[in-house]
């Protein structure tokens, strides 16, 4: 049995493109480490634990309670208990932007859209389709036809003039069309901010199914691209909160929820 005197707590996200893991202590974040997640998630978990401890310089026994989440968690063999990534989000947001009641996750297969109580509780949500055109698959598709790096194309985007339309609602053929617009001679820059507008409209059409209250905050990798955030601001006319590295929200709120089951 574990001794639940110990201050060190580990949240384990394993996503489909990323893995992320925190520790933390006293409801602080400690520590983070992010990997490929691969085609072995229970190997990216163990591989994600040991550069965590690593990082922080404790040995296994010295961490109190593991809560995992994300697509893999059950592949997560070290784990105390598992949380849906949804609860841990809404928990991770709630503690680093309290005033937040709206928040928009965008991962890499997927979108969703959270409301919050004042108390970090979730009240209602909606996640997108499986289609990579609503999730951050769609940018890296998008990227790749276009030879950039994922981490520019957000400041590349803003430099667009003309934003191109996107026609389709679908990633594969999103892809077809980008590689048109590029033989037609179209800027990158144009193509990428017509990615962010569809991925904005998307998101839009979530927020319309379970009500937009302020604050509203963007998480995710999404929140790592300024080019998408500026599109939503746009489109919803309001001024987004991004927490601190945004891609490790749901697995800060893994740990804080483990923390409050070990107590």
């Amino acid at each position: 049995m574990k001794r639940v005197n110990m201050t060190y707590f580990m949240g384990i996200d394993i996503g489909s493109g990323t893995s992320k893991g925190v520790i933390t202590r006293d409801s602080e974040l400690l520590t983070y480490h992010l990997l490929p997640s691969g085609v072995n998630y229970r190997a990216a978990a163990q591989q994600l634990r040991d550069g965590l401890l690593a990082k922080a310089k404790l040995s296994p026994e010295e961490i109190a309670y593991t809560v995992a989440t994300g697509q893999g968690s059950a592949n997560v063999a070290f784990s105390d208990q598992q949380v849906t990534d949804i609860r841990c989000c809404a928990r991770g947001v709630n503690s680093l932007l309290p005033s937040v009641r709206t928040v928009i996750d965008v991962q890499a297969q997927s979108s969703q859209v959270i409301r919050l109580s004042e108390s970090g509780q979730v009240i209602n949500f909606v996640v997108s389709e499986k289609c990579a055109a609503g999730s951050g698959r769609f940018l890296e598709v998008i990227a790749n036809v276009l030879q950039i790096e994922l981490k520019d194309i957000g400041a590349l985007s803003l430099k667009s003039r003309n934003p191109v339309t996107f026609t389709t609602g679908c990633a594969v053929f999103g892809e077809s069309e980008a590689i048109s617009r590029v033989a037609e001679g179209s800027a990158k820059e144009d193509i990428l901010a017509g990615v962010h507008q569809a991925l904005a409209d998307k998101i839009s059409a979530l927020i319309e199914r379970v009500g937009l209250e302020k604050d509203c905050a963007i998480s995710g990798g999404g929140g790592l691209d300024i080019g998408l955030i500026k599109r939503v601001e746009e489109k919803l006319g309001i001024k987004l909160l991004v927490p601190p590295q945004p891609q490790i929200v749901t697995a800060f709120g893994a740990a804080i929820m483990a923390e409050e089951m070990a107590a």
